[in-house]
């Protein structure tokens, strides 16, 4: 990972009422679509009661919007039936800037990366 570009996107959504199970199920069609994606450099899902949490990091604004375009019917089957109550998007600002226009509706929580060990 470039630590120049590197970006990731960190939303924490609650299930509605009794529809744990069915988001659940969406999952692993997320992970599978989102696997044939040559930005993507880790994704994944982490549950806390009725909070589903999706940890995921891109090469680049482009590869993360790439990523919202070939998830998009998912995400709205998940929206469906929950909420969307934080997002969080990292990065370097310049990456940043780049997302700010596409992602406003979404309301996100901006973070410039400043410093960090890359391995």
């Amino acid at each position: 990972m470039n630590p120049a570009t590197h970006v990731t996107i960190n939303p924490y959504f609650k299930c509605n009422e009794g529809k744990l199970a069915e988001f659940k199920a969406l999952l692993p069609q997320f992970v599978e679509k989102t696997a044939t994606e040559p930005a993507c450099h880790y994704y994944g899902f982490t549950i806390s009661g009725d909070v589903i949490f999706c940890r995921e990091g891109y090469e680049g604004a482009e590869g993360l919007l790439a990523h919202l375009g070939n998830v998009g019917p998912l995400l709205e089957q998940g929206l469906a039936i929950s909420e969307l109550i934080r997002l969080e998007v990292h990065g370097p600002e310049a990456e940043l800037a780049k997302l700010r226009e596409p992602l406003a509706d979404l309301n996100p929580d901006w973070f410039v990366h400043e410093c960090s060990v890359e391995k």
